[in-house]
């Protein structure tokens, strides 16, 4: 069910979160499109990141017909403190899942899309062998169609990332969410450091590469300048930059609400660094718009 982040209301004053500035405004699902996107993706009993994680643009993604799902279940073995998926022990590996996710994205018929997965620890590879998969029957049944995948950090083993590789797709994408001092604390179970050599080691073996970073946790203007620095000498070709918004009052607070002009005036500064692609705004998230950035495919 789709949900807003908090926002202050009846919950005592000592937990309560700021309200949201008047830039902050998310659509409310509704329409033809989003219930048929709706339906498929249930019946197919498919996850997505856009109602696991309560995405504020599911409204306007889903009527558009544009969707993110999420592969190897809806349950994450890791704790990240901003992040609204489910933790805990995921269920067994559904090895029919990447039959069902090539036959949602045939029948969508869309231009492009994003898979993302929950962080499947508790698998020797992490995954890889069914991301693996899932590229493949994609890209047989859909292709013309190009294809994004935004993958955990495999906890560092490039063998895995490798294996994701492999299977060929157009855009490869790992988020770094925030500036190195404040990654433990954002991403418990992860490192800045591992993340940026996943990073390093995709774009080392070619093709496009993307990342991401929330902004409003409490970062530093001149911390985000010198990661975006760091992404692009190592060849990130595009980045994304949002806000963070809270989405419980058990998640991390937000630190600070970023205004649309800082939003723009970092866009332009980063492009002055030579990034290919960057998307910057309030409701920004990775998968926002990644049909446009699709586009530097053609």
């Amino acid at each position: 069910m789709f949900k807003l982040p908090v926002i202050a209301g009846d919950e005592p004053p000592a937990k309560r979160a700021p309200r949201h500035p008047p830039w902050i405004k998310a659509r409310m699902p509704s329409g033809e499109n989003y219930m048929d996107v709706r339906a498929l993706v249930h019946d197919l009993g498919l996850h997505t990141v856009c109602e696991s994680a309560s995405c504020p643009n599911i409204g306007e993604c889903w009527d558009h017909r544009a969707l993110t799902i999420m592969i190897l279940g809806g349950i994450c073995t890791r704790s990240c403190q901003f992040c609204d998926v489910p933790t805990g022990r995921p269920e067994p590996v559904d090895p029919d899942e990447p039959r069902r996710v090539a036959l949602a994205l045939k029948t969508l018929g869309l231009r492009h899309t994003v898979i993302t997965s929950v962080d499947r620890d508790d698998l020797d590879d992490g995954g890889a062998a069914i991301w693996a998969e899932t590229i493949r029957r994609v890209r047989a049944e859909c292709p013309s169609m190009t294809l994004e995948v935004l993958t955990g950090d495999f906890q560092g083993n490039t063998a895995d990332v490798d294996t994701v590789l492999d299977a060929q797709p157009h855009i490869f994408s790992h988020n770094l969410e925030t500036v190195p001092r404040l990654s433990r604390q954002v991403r418990v179970q992860a490192r800045y450091d591992r993340s940026y050599a996943v990073l390093a080691h995709a774009k080392r073996r070619g093709g496009l590469v993307k990342t991401g970073l929330m902004l409003g946790l409490g970062e530093e203007l001149d911390e985000v300048k010198d990661v975006l620095r760091e992404l692009r000498a190592l060849g990130c070709d595009i980045v994304t930059l949002g806000q963070y918004l809270r989405p419980s009052l058990n998640h991390l607070a937000v630190a600070r609400y970023v205004h649309p002009d800082e939003f723009a005036a970092l866009k332009s500064w980063a492009q002055s660094l030579g990034f290919p692609h960057v998307e910057a705004g309030p409701l920004v998230r990775s998968s926002y718009h990644a049909d446009e950035q699709a586009r530097m495919l053609r």
